[in-house]
């Protein structure tokens, strides 16, 4: 249930769930409220006024009697029950004269229309069961127990090629499974891959099962492997879970894995690792709907190459050597068994195929679900990660490129970034007078780091309020406590110690803001070679797709102003989500979308930034917050000029 939140004495309105936190409800309408714990009700500076509604407060610490009968809370630590107005109290300077804020523009992306873009898919996956009733054998009907199996599924499927199998040890269990089972037996089958080819027999099991029949959509990332445990009997997802890449410990990307492969033993290690973390998933998933991981009768999966290569065991060695060959692009259909995955021993484990070293099945997968390969509309999909995966074009052709945008995103690289989760800066406005943050974590607890678009929301409002210049250079004349130089530059500081969980400032320095730069510059450098190679420029764009659970999290006006995401009408951007999942999902779910799979790959033509000449030009041109073209970003001017008006 949703509920409005209207600030005063601005007049800005929000929509929120029931619950939902009010710090972050006015972060994201854009009214800024003084905040540094992230939501822990220590630094008590979030106050308001509630002058109507109901509201839940987990807290009232820093917080008189009389301010509680006055309706004051601590924004942090409250939560919307019902349809709210809240007061937010002038900021009073020394001089006693009240300081407002002006507020922000926001543009979080929703994930509107998104029936437009994947449109819609059916409940025939590509499994099935079938249930069998078949005749005890007798002195005139004594013909084998396999040949019994067979032909109950030829009645069952008239007209139907008979299927085969390829496991022994189908064999060995059916003589005792079929009597143990009074001769009534569901068998799953696995559809050919052309409709006149025949199916086959992925086990038999005793008993009507018929009612229960699993698949797993899974999306195998360098940092996070996810899973959606699928009913094919209706197409609905019954549980999610996810857990980080155990292949971490070998290293944070995919060069420092390709490497360590090359050590002795290092290729088994690296596929353990990621096979555990599957397995971790598999039995989350299985926890939660009280069913065996054996009970899963096909997997679904999608990565990026080194990825795919890693959990098959085939070594990504030439992936980072020119010319930058791996070793398959397409991936046999293998028994997740064989591979150490928990799952019944013939069940099969199915890969999206890539299309080069750096454009994985998992941007094949993403390409599919949002059927960019069947739109006459010009579409910019982005998956922005350690590395960023772009693809340009329509149903008549496609272009692809991965540029090595590194880790900033994901907080690597900056002193204080980490992952997004419990305790990390996701949000954030600076006071354009007073230069103080209004500081929101995820999980309103201390903060204790950066997570990427928290990164994203800082570096937008220090440059909005002039602390740095367009170079990512601190403001040096500033005569302020949070802009300071330390022994690695200058910096400023987001949290004092006192507000922190980890009991030292957290800041942000010009070696972060470097390297925040140089990412974003390569992807949007990344965008531009590739539309120039076809004659195109961001004005042909129909729209532009945002995939990656990173993604969920950007604010658009703040991506833009840094020149991250292109200047474009807000109306173009559409957010999918994990379009490797959802891919994934699709074509568990639908046999016959499953089948699109090889148009997609076979319509993607993959360039090499690297070898591109054009590509650094549009680099160094893109090494400014937002451009150094700032025809390219005409909002980020004119909000300048209204900035200076001011």
């Amino acid at each position: 249930m949703r509920q409005n939140i209207r600030f005063v004495p601005d007049n800005i309105s929000v929509s929120v769930e029931t619950g939902d936190n009010i710090l972050s409800a006015a972060a994201a309408a854009g009214v800024y409220i003084p905040a540094s714990c992230g939501g822990e009700g220590v630094c008590g500076k979030c106050r308001v006024q509630i002058e109507a509604g109901e509201v839940q407060s987990a807290s009232t610490a820093n917080l008189s009697e009389e301010d509680c009968l006055k309706g004051i809370r601590l924004a942090c630590t409250s939560k919307a029950l019902s349809n709210l107005v809240i007061r937010i109290p002038e900021t009073v300077r020394a001089d006693g004269k009240a300081l407002k804020c002006r507020p922000k523009a926001t543009s979080p992306i929703s994930a509107k229309s998104l029936t437009a873009l994947v449109g819609t898919w059916n409940t025939a996956p590509p499994i099935r069961k079938i249930l069998l009733h078949l005749p005890p054998p007798d002195l005139d009907d004594n013909i084998s127990d396999m040949q019994r199996l067979m032909r109950g599924i030829k009645h069952a499927l008239p007209g139907h090629p008979e299927p085969y199998y390829d496991h022994p040890e189908l064999l060995r269990e059916l003589p005792f499974l079929l009597r143990e089972a009074g001769w009534q037996v569901t068998v799953i089958l696995l559809h050919g891959k052309r409709q006149d080819e025949p199916d086959t027999i992925i086990a038999v099991e005793a008993s009507d099962t018929t009612d229960r029949l699993y698949g797993l959509a899974c999306d195998i990332g360098t940092t996070t492997v996810c899973g959606a445990l699928i009913d094919l009997n209706t197409g609905e997802i019954i549980a999610e879970a996810s857990g980080y890449n155990a292949q971490i410990v070998y290293g944070a990307d995919i060069i420092s894995r390709i490497i360590y492969s090359l050590r002795d033993g290092g290729l088994k290690a690296l596929q353990a690792k990621v096979v555990a973390t599957l397995n971790t998933v598999i039995e989350d998933l299985c926890r939660k709907v009280t069913i065996s991981p054996s009970d899963i009768s096909y997997i679904m999966t999608a990565g990026n190459t080194v990825m795919a290569h890693l959990l098959l065991g085939i070594s990504p060695k030439f992936i980072r050597e020119a010319p930058y060959v791996p070793s398959l692009s397409l991936f046999p259909l293998t028994k997740a068994a064989a591979l150490g995955i928990m799952a019944h021993p013939s069940v099969r484990i199915y890969l999206y195929p890539c299309v080069s070293s750096y454009v994985g099945g998992d941007i094949v997968a993403g390409i599919h679900a949002c059927q960019m390969h069947r739109s006459k509309d010009l579409s910019l999909f982005i998956d922005i990660g350690t590395n960023g995966e772009i693809v340009v074009g329509n149903s008549e052709w496609l272009i692809c490129a991965a540029c090595s945008a590194g880790p900033a995103f994901e907080g690597g690289g900056i002193r204080f970034g980490m992952r997004a989760s419990p305790g990390a800066i996701e949000n954030c406005h600076i006071h354009p007078e007073t230069l103080e943050p209004m500081i929101i974590t995820i999980g309103n607890t201390l903060p204790k780091g950066i997570c990427g678009s928290g990164l994203i929301a800082v570096v937008s409002e220090l440059l909005a309020t002039g602390i740095i210049d367009q170079r990512g250079k601190f403001s040096r004349d500033l005569a302020h406590p949070r802009v300071r130089r330390s022994g690695d530059g200058w910096e400023y500081v987001l949290v004092w110690s006192h507000d922190s969980l980890t009991g030292e400032d957290i800041t942000i320095t010009e070696i972060d803001l470097d390297n925040l730069i140089r990412a974003k510059g390569a992807l949007f450098a990344g965008y531009q070679t590739l539309l120039a190679s076809v004659g195109l420029t961001f004005s042909d764009l129909d729209r532009v797709i945002l995939a990656g659970n990173f993604g969920a999290h950007i604010d658009l006006e703040r991506a833009i102003s840094i020149g991250l995401l292109p200047d474009l009408d807000r109306s173009r951007f559409f957010y999918l989500g994990n379009a490797s999942l959802l891919g994934c999902r699709i074509s568990l779910t639908d046999h016959r979308r499953f089948q699109e799979r090889t148009e997609v790959r076979e319509l993607m033509t993959n360039m090499e930034l690297s070898e591109n000449p054009d590509f650094m030009d549009y680099y160094i041109a893109a090494l400014f917050l937002p451009h150094t073209d700032m025809g390219l970003f005409p909002s980020a001017g004119k909000a300048r000029e209204d900035l200076a008006q001011q």
